[in-house]
Parts: C-alpha cells; structure tokens; sequence
C-alpha cells in the first residue's frame, strides 16, 4: 500500500511537471532598437510573460526576473544585440536564476526612466515584453540645430565682440516705427542667430522643416510583394530631402531639416507631433509609401488633415491604417504623459488647415511633374499625426509600395531623388506665396 502511495504520488508529480512544461512560454525573437530620445528592448513570445521589475540607480541598471520560461539561444541572443553605439544600454546579462525563472539585467550608460509593458498580438507579432529606457538628460534639438548653423556660418575672422560690433551695426541703420528685430526659436537665443547671421534678411531667422519618415523600429509599414519595407524606403527619402533643405534659404534665411526619427526606431504618432512643435517648426512633412491589398493601385498622394468627414473612402481607410502605427509600433498606453499629449489631437485650426491645403497643393503639383498622381487633388482625413494645431502639415505617399513597378522605383536612387526634388520645389512654391513670418512661435 505505501508502495503504491509513493508510486501515485511520483506520477502525480510526473504529470504536473509536464503540464507546467507544456504550458510554458517559448521565445520566438528578440531585438534591440537604440535610439538617440530612448533605447527599446523587444522579447516577443508565443503567450504573455509574467515578470517583475527592479531598478538600480548606482550604478544605473534594470533588473527583470521573467516567470515561466527557460534559458534558450534565443535569450542568449540579447548579449551581443547591443551595439557599443547605443546611447543608453551599455550591455544585457542573462541567466537561469531558478527553474521556470530567467532574470535580464540591462546595464545602463546613463541615469534613465524604464518603462516594461506588455503588448498584445498584433498583425505579424505575437505577444510583446518591452522595456522602454528613456535617459533623464536629453540635447534639445533646437540648439543642435542653432549650433550647426552657427559652425556653417562661422566667420572667417573671429572678433573680440562680435555682438558689439552688430549693435553697432544695427544703429548706424535707420530702424523703422514698429520694426521689430525677432530671430530663430527663442529670446534668449536671439544674439546667436544675429551672430550667425552674415547680414539681416526679411525674417532674419532659421526656417525649421520638421520631415516625419513614416513607422519604423517594431512597425516596418507596409511591405512590398518584393520585400521592400516602407520604414526603409522613406528614411532615404527623408535623407534625401534633409540634403536639399540644409542647401536652401527663404527670402536671405537659412532653412534647416529636422527628422523626428534619424534612424530605424519607433515614434510614437503623438510624439512626432510633439517633437515638431519643440523645435517650432515652420512645416510638417510625414513621408510614407501607400499600400492597397491589391497590387493595382499607383500613384502618388498628398493629404492634409479633416476636421469633419474624409474626403473620399480611400482616404479615411488611409487614416485607419496609418493611425494604427502606434499599436504596431507598441505604444504604452498606460502611460499617463501619453494620454496627455494627445490632447493635442483636439486642438487642430481651420487656419492650419487652410494653410497645409496650400502647402499640399504645391508639392502635388510639383510630384505630379516627375511620376504619377494617385488623385490630382489634395485629400482630407484625420490622420493622427497631422494634427499640431500651428503648423502646416501634410502627409506624403511617395508611391505605391504593393504595386511591384513602383516597389522598385522606390527602392531606385534616381526615382528618390526626382520626388526629394519635387518635395523642395513645393516647399519652395508654398513659401513663395506665403513667406515665414518674421516672429517665431513660442508656445
């Protein structure tokens, strides 16, 4: 009887250990995205993961301890995922700390604020483990812009006073009533600009053009039948792009590109928007390449935001899908600064509007010069990311990346370049019949 016991009892244990084997997680991927704002960390698995987190300031690191899973390759893989460039990981260690317990120890370059959340199966992916590293001391953008303008414009010969010698300057100069010497982004910063500034121009003051290359990090985009991925082809455009505006000045004015993303990472649709009105940006230019799930449709699109209806049924599905990004890309939305900052979505203008319809209008005409129109008119839905409420934005679809003929024009240098070309003649055309105002934005 006692035998028997024992026996019951064995196979009792036998079959909660193979219940429990069966029921654990198996880790089909990792990746490492870093970034300049924010270095993410991606664990994606065949059920969700149970974890607890832990984070040592001195010296900096994020300890998680992630039930129910064994050490295997593809854990093992996380090592030597992270870059000796990456601003914020300095390396990852893992091991088997107990049975059916793995612990990650992200060791970190810098002071930062993790964020770990778990995201749902979504499209290609399944479920998502995700630690988000957000360093606590950030370059603001602005003065990485004033300060490349600065180094461009430096002068030949230095002077000991360089402002003394423009006030002086400015006074043997009779100034008119009213006229108001305004320059780049802020007050404090004006003696910089008039400094950088070879002789006063109309606005006398850094034109800014915010270029927003579509998706990117967990959110490939769209894919062509040829494999193209559209986060890839619209980052070279925007490349492409930064060139021509770094080359180009508005009325004497210097103009400078600033891309809310630089890299293969993950923007969040409500960042993109914030980041644009950081740097006080004079435009908005969001670069994609459309995608129809038939393989017909061609031709480029320009769109520019609705508060009412869209303007069309192609146009609205256009503004589903690419307002899905941020559940694709994985936003964290129990994050309540998240949830703050799309209150900005609410408060877009008819004056903005307007002015992004001009602005579309311009460039559509100059796309339309080089390559196929999809519509010959600008289009009108609500798309997420077109919604600053004081600055001219659109959304550009470059092409048609499920139409195999223009997968491969876009994957082509000279077609980049005719539509980078088109892009600047339109930002040009636009600026010509509504010149930058002389006072910048400082909300």
């Amino acid at each position: 009887m006692k035998r028997r016991r024992l026996l019951q009892s064995g196979t009792l244990a036998l079959l909660l250990a193979v219940r429990d084997l069966a029921g654990a997680a198996t880790i089909l991927a990792v990746r490492v995205w870093p970034a300049p704002d924010y270095s993410r960390v991606t664990i994606e698995s065949d059920s969700a993961l149970q974890f607890k987190q832990v984070f040592v300031p001195n010296p900096p690191r994020l300890a998680v301890d992630i039930e129910g899973i064994e050490l295997n390759p593809a854990l093992k893989a996380l090592v030597a995922k992270v870059g000796a460039d990456d601003p914020t990981i300095a390396g990852i260690r893992v091991g088997q700390s107990a049975p059916g317990l793995v612990r990650l120890v992200l060791d970190l370059k810098q002071a930062a604020l993790p964020q770990v959340f778990t995201l749902p199966p979504v499209a290609a992916y399944r479920h998502r483990l995700v630690f988000d590293l957000y360093p606590t001391q950030l370059a603001d953008p602005l003065e990485a812009l004033i300060a490349e303008r600065l180094k461009d414009s430096a002068p030949a010969r230095p002077t000991a006073d360089p402002l003394g010698e423009l006030i002086a300057r400015q006074g043997q100069k009779a100034t008119p009533p009213g006229a108001a010497a305004s320059a780049v982004i802020a007050p404090e910063r004006d003696k910089q600009t008039y400094m950088s500034a070879p002789a006063p121009a109309a606005t006398d003051r850094l034109i800014i053009i915010a270029l927003d290359p579509g998706h990117g990090g967990e959110d490939p985009g769209a894919i062509g039948p040829g494999g193209t991925r559209e986060k890839d082809v619209v980052l070279r455009l925007a490349h492409r792009l930064r060139e021509r505006i770094n080359d180009s000045s508005v009325n004497g004015n210097p103009m400078r590109a600033y891309l809310t993303r630089d890299a293969d990472f993950f923007v969040p649709l409500h960042v993109r928007v914030q980041k644009a009105r950081q740097v006080q940006a004079d435009l908005f230019i969001s670069l994609h390449a459309d995608a129809f799930y038939t393989p017909h449709p061609q031709g480029a699109s320009v769109f520019a935001l609705s508060q009412g209806g869209a303007s069309s049924s192609a146009a609205r599905w256009m503004a589903e899908r690419e307002n899905k990004a941020d559940q694709i890309g994985g936003l964290n939305i129990e994050t309540k600064d998240a949830q703050l900052k799309h209150a900005l979505f609410d408060m877009s203008t008819t004056a903005q509007i307007n002015d992004s319809l001009k602005l579309g209008g311009a460039m559509l005409g100059e796309i339309g010069r080089v390559g196929k129109l999809h519509k010959g008119r600008v289009e009108q839905a609500g798309f997420a990311v077109l919604k600053a409420p004081d600055i001219p934005s659109v959304l550009v679809e470059a092409a048609f990346i499920s139409n195999p003929e223009e997968e491969a024009k876009l994957n082509s240098d000279t077609y980049q370049d005719q539509v980078a070309n088109a892009l600047m003649r339109g930002i040009e055309a636009y600026f010509a019949k509504n010149p930058p105002l002389a006072c910048k934005r400082n909300t």
